[in-house]
């Protein structure tokens, strides 16, 4: 297997850009990607897409999107796992370049969600659960994590207010961010009296609908350290998976794909958690970034909510925790979101980022999809030349 290296990255603000289409704002992000990486040629290309089908009546992206800008005839793959589509691509063009396949592999996230209503966009998020068993009785991606909310509540004994300090503090990094939906700041009441989604879920515990892509460029680490810049080098690429149904799982509490995949992707990195310098981890809703850093070895069952309110998760804490504002401030464009970790992380390693974490050295992105039936967990050291 050959070592892999982040040589090129791009990224379109996230929001509702209402004035930008789904091929537009693919080609923005790739074409920065591939300015920056300067390869003589791509070899493959991944597109990651979680719903374009239904938000828009196209399929087929991988043909499309690298059409659209100057690669058609380079094999072009699209990548579905829900949320988690962004950390499925780059897993598979990972392996592409670290098998020897490819040596230069374009791999990009995107979605275009804003254009219709909201309760059609709730319907496609019942799409990436059981829709047998789940969405055919109204069971929603809010009311799935409410109930998963309610259940770590009762169990652990953690307070509402620690799982809202998880909208408080994305807020206030992604203030920094150029590229972030919301960089208002907001205040703990504002979240605990905002209006009613899922008890005890309220409308600033979710992650907006976003539209936005991220690409990178993938390259061998060899050929990355005779340019004689700093580079990022994935260390590990995990995934595992789960019964989809939340009613067939045998915990609420914890999302088992997750834990094996941060396990796995530890010991192929050959680090531990103590190791990470920065992590941007899955919070589609409060509660998902406490189970995020429970999963991920971070902080003991149940201490992920004090941890939070004791500022443990703040840019200077022990486990600087999406400096990018995360899903919920920096926003969620389904395919984009694996993706967009990653550029933040490799900015971060990089030295360059907005909310830069000091002396950052070794990073880790975690992404799900369908409330847990896919996780992705990728971790990527820095080098200096």
């Amino acid at each position: 297997m050959r070592e892999v290296a982040i040589i090129g990255i791009g990224q379109t603000r996230f929001g509702e850009l209402w004035e930008r289409s789904l091929r537009d704002l693919w080609a923005e992000a790739a074409l920065t990607a591939l300015d920056e990486a300067k390869v003589p040629r791509i070899d493959a290309v991944y597109v990651a897409n979680a719903a374009s089908a239904l938000l828009g009546g196209q399929q087929h992206l991988g043909s499309l999107l690298a059409g659209h800008i100057g690669l058609a005839e380079v094999p072009a793959t699209h990548i579905e796992a829900a949320e988690a589509s962004g950390g499925a691509a780059l897993r598979q063009a990972y392996i592409a370049v670290a098998g020897g396949m490819a040596d230069y592999v374009l791999v990009g996230g995107v979605e275009k969600m804003t254009d219709l209503e909201s309760e059609y966009q709730g319907y496609i998020q019942t799409t990436f659960g059981d829709q047998d068993f789940e969405g055919f009785n109204g069971i929603t991606s809010a009311a799935l994590y409410a109930m998963i909310a309610q259940a770590y509540l009762a169990e652990y004994g953690a307070t509402r207010e620690q799982m809202a300090m998880v909208a408080v503090q994305a807020h206030a990094h992604a203030r920094h961010n150029p590229y972030a939906q919301f960089t208002n700041q907001i205040k703990l009441e504002t979240v605990t009296r905002a209006p009613a989604l899922a008890e005890p879920l309220r409308m600033f515990d979710a992650a907006p609908n976003s539209d936005g892509a991220a690409a990178i460029v993938l390259a061998p680490a060899d050929e990355a350290r005779k340019r004689g810049l700093p580079i990022v080098t994935i260390a590990a690429s995990a995934q595992s998976g789960d019964l989809l149904a939340l009613h067939s799982r045998k915990t609420l509490t914890s999302f088992p794909a997750a834990v094996r995949a941060a396990q796995a992707a530890y010991k192929q990195a050959g680090v531990t958690c103590s190791d990470i310098s920065v992590v941007e981890l899955h919070d589609a809703y409060t509660i998902a970034a406490l189970l995020a850093l429970e999963d991920c070895d971070f902080f003991a069952r149940g201490q992920a909510g004090a941890a939070v309110e004791d500022g443990l998760t703040a840019i200077s804490g022990r486990v600087p925790m999406n400096p990018s504002g995360g899903l919920k401030a920096q926003g969620a464009p389904l395919g984009a979101i694996g993706i967009a970790q990653v550029v933040e992380i490799t900015r971060q390693l990089r030295g360059t980022a907005a909310n830069q974490v000091p002396n950052a050295r070794v990073g880790l992105t975690h992404n799900v999809g369908g409330v847990g039936g896919t996780a992705v967990v990728h971790i990527m050291k820095g080098e200096q030349p």
